[in-house]
Order: structure tokens, then C-alpha cells, then sequence
């Protein structure tokens, strides 16, 4: 089955959607090539990121208009094949008007090596049906503020974006206009063919609201910097850049906020875009700082054939009041204590990566093995953990050092006495009990999630000991109250 076509073809009298057979039996010459539709979509999702230039509400659709899955489908008839979707709500002034931006637009994507049509209207159902229905003398067209009824009267029903199955249904009753649909009453519509029609009728036409969801998710930051020709130099992109972190940070100390997450978004005249991304430990607006983070990351641009665009959003902040700052100098160039170790976190961590930076943490948990751990320092400023301040602080000694996991030990108790350790065997060598102090008993949590997972990870409940030997070395031994026998203990850390 035909999946696509060229111009050669539809000439010939071709369609997508039509058996292989039946088309080789119409232009015997023909040449086909395996459809691959997921390297069409993965291609035109990249596509509608390089237009983020124009707008930060875009999305790419199938020829259906409707976000493609892992297997588009056949392209409609005459509908064409994947295009985009452009909210130019108060976009069009920043290109010179709609025209301007529409010719933009087009001739960009068309010296890409894509054909390319597009049309402006009131609807999102509008454009999409006026570009792929009708053959203006120029690739764009404008539907004037009021006029998508106009614009839609003259098109094949096909244009609403209605399924293959009401397509031909309509067709068999005659209806093959948007104008044969406007003059049937709704009811025996509905009743025949459901809500679907009229919805999509009532879309296009603007009755109902139809919005549109963007690829990006919406940045209320966000700054733009346009180069008057395509640049290839770092010095540019840098001076850009410093340009860019004054003017957004300005907005974002006006708000009261403070950026966590930021993307510059590099834009290039064939149709590819550079994406670089920073994060902050905590909220930041300071320009100096942030563009010494992007400034790990700038020798990697591909410049190709150029950069013309830039585009800086903060798509993660957090709210930043006004900073006192002190009478010494240290407070008032910025460089406190605490800022200063922020500003470091934050290179390693763009530099190596947020989870290869922690720190160590103690957990509100009496089990040795979940009592202290490692945790993000990002992860640890998002979610307010203290830093400095033990969660809690356990009465008993802790060793310096603890094995894990821990290790079995041979032991060998007084038979005459009162059955108390008297020496251990641990790593082949044989150490004697000088002193000893226990037990302490520790047992897995009972408000844990799943109590059989902790002692099945973590063991039952043991009996720990301090234990000296005659060389004054100090031990933490446990012996499991579930075994029998010397095979019960084990040698969990070592004192310093």
C-alpha cells in the first residue's frame, strides 16, 4: 500500500492509501521505497522544535491532525502528509506582521528540501484544512479575522478532519462539501453520524474552543535574540548569551522569582536546533553565575550553517525574595559562605551531573543499613533536608566504620559461665574478648511499606555488642536472635 507520494506520482493519478498492485498497474515505472513512519515522525517532532522560533506553542500532527503514535496512519485523502500546528498569538509582530512570518516560515522549511503550504487563520481546524485543500498561487495563505466559513465552504468534507468510514458515508448521501454539510439541519446529522461531525464542523468554524497542546512545556520566562545574519563564532553565541541572562533575570526579579531549570535553544537556517540545558541547587538570578554554567557546555555547539536565532527560557523557578546583603565586602560582591559553596555545586553538577553530586544524610531509621546513606544535593535543596543538623541522633555509640555487608564471624562463648563471648575467629584470625557491653536490640521498623521485605533485606532482630579486644581494637558484633549456634553472629562495623 501506497504510504506516501511524490508530486510525479499524484500527477500520474496516485494516492496514499492505494494498493501497490493498482498503482504499478497505472504507472508501470513506478519506484517505491519501504515507509518508515516512525523516522517520519521522530524527523518532523524535530522539526516542530526548530519552530519554536516562531512560537513556543508548537506541535506536530500526522495528516489527520492529531498527535502521531508509534504507527501514523494513512494519510487521507488529498490531506498530504505530517504537518504542524503554530499558535502565533502575539508571535507575528516580532517577524513583521503575519505575511512576513508566513513567508519566513515557509521559505525556511522549503530550502530544508521540504515541500511546504501553510495557511493563518482564527481555528486551528481552519488553516490545517485551507493549507493541505487548496492550491494557492503562494505557498501561505491568510484567512482574514472572521472569514473561516468563507474559507471552508469550497472544500471537500475531508477538510474537517473526519475519519475515512464518515467520509464515505457522507459521500454515498451526496455530501462531499462543507457547504452540502452547513445545509443539512444538526439532529438526523448527529443521528446518523454521531457528535463527531458537528464538533469538528463547530472547530473549524470557531463555535467551540479547540486548543492546542505545545511540544515544550509553557516557560512564562522566556527571551529571544535574534542575530541580523547567521553567526559561526563562540564569541557571538557568548555575547548573545550575557544579553539574554540580563533580560531574563530582570523578569525574573521583577516576578519575585529565582531560575532552578534553564534551556537556550539555538536555531540554525537548515531547519536543525541546539539545545543546552542547566540546573541550579537552589533558585538563582544571577547572570555572572549562570553564564558560567551555559559556559561548560558552549564547545559543544555544532554552528553548521550558522546560529540565527536564540532563545533562553527558564522553565523551572522557584519564588526568590529580595537578599539582604552585609556591610563586609565578601556579603556585598555576592560571595558568602553559602552562596559560594552553592556556586560550586552547581559547576559539578553541570559538569558531571546532578546525581554524581551528594552528600551524606542520616535517615530517622535505628537499622544500621538505612540509618545514614547518600543523597543528591539537588534532590536535598529541592526537598528542604537539612544540612548540618542530624535528623535525629541515636543514643548508643555508632562505629566510625560499617561493613557491608555485614560478616560472619566464628564465636566461641564461655560454656562454663554464663555463655557470654569470650573470643571470635573474623578474617582467619582469632581475637580474645577483653570487654564487652550489650546487648542493644534492634529490629526492622513496623511502619515499614512492606515489614516482610525489611527482614528479608535487612535480616530479624538482633542483639548488638561492643566488643573489646585484649589489643584494645573495639567491634560491633550482632549476634540474630533467630539463629542458633555461633552461625548467628557477625561483625557489622569497627570503632576508630
Amino acid at each position: 500500500m501506497l504510504y506516501a507520494i511524490n508530486y510525479a506520482a499524484e500527477r500520474a493519478g496516485l494516492t496514499p492509501g492505494m494498493a501497490l498492485a493498482n498503482a504499478r498497474a497505472i504507472l508501470p515505472s513506478l519506484t517505491v521505497l519501504p515507509a518508515r513512519p516512525n523516522d517520519d515522525a521522530r524527523t518532523l517532532a524535530r522539526l516542530a522544535s526548530w519552530c519554536g522560533r516562531y512560537s513556543p506553542w508548537t506541535i506536530a500532527c500526522d495528516a489527520r491532525g492529531e498527535i502521531p503514535d508509534a504507527e501514523p496512519h494513512i494519510s487521507l485523502e488529498g490531506a498530504g502528509g505530517g504537518g504542524l500546528w503554530i499558535d502565533a498569538t502575539g508571535c507575528a509582530h516580532l517577524f513583521g506582521g503575519e505575511a512576513a512570518m508566513l513567508e519566513d516560515i515557509t521559505s525556511h522549511i522549503a530550502q530544508s528540501g521540504y515541500a511546504v503550504r501553510a495557511a493563518m487563520a482564527d481555528t486551528p481546524g481552519c488553516a490545517w484544512a485551507v493549507a493541505r485543500f487548496t492550491t494557492p498561487v503562494t505557498p501561505w495563505t491568510i484567512v482574514p479575522p472572521g472569514g473561516a466559513k468563507e474559507a471552508l465552504i469550497p472544500l471537500p468534507v475531508s477538510a474537517l478532519r473526519l475519519s475515512a468510514a464518515t467520509v464515505i458515508g457522507l459521500h454515498g448521501l451526496g455530501i462531499r462539501t462543507v457547504s452540502d454539510l452547513l445545509a443539512l439541519p444538526p439532529a438526523p446529522l448527529a443521528a446518523r453520524f454521531g457528535e463527531g461531525v458537528r464538533a469538528r464542523l463547530d472547530a473549524a468554524l470557531g463555535r467551540t474552543a479547540e486548543p492546542i497542546s505545545p511540544a515544550l512545556p509553557e516557560a512564562r520566562h522566556l527571551v529571544r535574540f535574534t542575530f541580523a545574519e547567521p553567526v559561526g563564532r563562540m564569541e557571538d553565541i557568548a555575547a548573545a548569551l550575557d544579553r539574554l541572562l540580563n533580560d531574563l533575570c530582570r523578569g525574573l526579579e521583577h516576578a519575585g522569582r529565582g531560575a532552578r531549570h534553564l534551556v537556550l535553544m539555538l536555531y540554525q537556517p537548515d531547519g536543525t536546533m541546539t539545545r543546552l540545558a542547566i540546573g541550579t541547587a537552589r533558585a538563582n538570578r544571577s547572570p555572572s553565575h549562570l553564564a558560567r554554567l551555559f559556559a561548560e557546555h558552549l564547545d559543544t555547539i555544532d554552528f553548521g550553517f550558522g546560529i540565527e536565532d536564540a532563545m533562553l527560557a527558564a522553565t523551572v523557578t522557584d519564588p526568590l525574595g529580595e537578599i539582604q546583603a552585609g556591610f563586609d565586602r565578601a556579603s556585598q560582591d555576592g560571595n558568602t559562605e553559602s552562596e559560594a559553596l552553592d556556586a560550586l555545586i552547581d559547576r559539578l553538577a553541570n559538569r558531571l551531573g546532578p546525581a554524581n553530586v551528594l552528600r551524606p544524610i542520616l535517615r530517622e531509621s535505628h537499622l544500621p543499613e538505612r540509618a545514614a546513606g547518600m543523597i543528591s544535593v539537588a534532590a536535598g535543596k529541592k526537598n528542604n533536608v537539612a544540612s548540618g543538623k542530624p535528623v535525629w541522633a541515636p543514643t548508643n555509640p555508632r562505629p566510625a566504620r560499617l561493613l557491608r555487608p555485614p560478616e560472619p564471624v566464628e564465636a566461641i562463648a564461655d560454656s562454663a559461665g554464663d555463655g557470654s563471648l569470650r573470643q571470635f575467629r573474623w578474617r582467619r584470625v582469632l581475637h580474645r574478648v577483653a570487654r564487652i557491653e550489650g546487648p542493644e536490640r534492634i529490629a526492622p521498623e513496623w511502619w515499614g511499606a512492606d515489614p516482610g521485605r525489611l527482614h528479608e533485606t535487612h535480616g530479624g532482630t538482633r542483639d548488638y555488642y561492643r566488643v573489646e579486644d585484649t589489643d584494645g581494637r573495639r567491634f560491633w558484633l550482632y549476634r540474630d536472635i533467630a539463629e542458633a549456634g555461633s552461625n548467628g553472629w557477625h561483625l557489622h562495623g569497627l570503632f576508630g
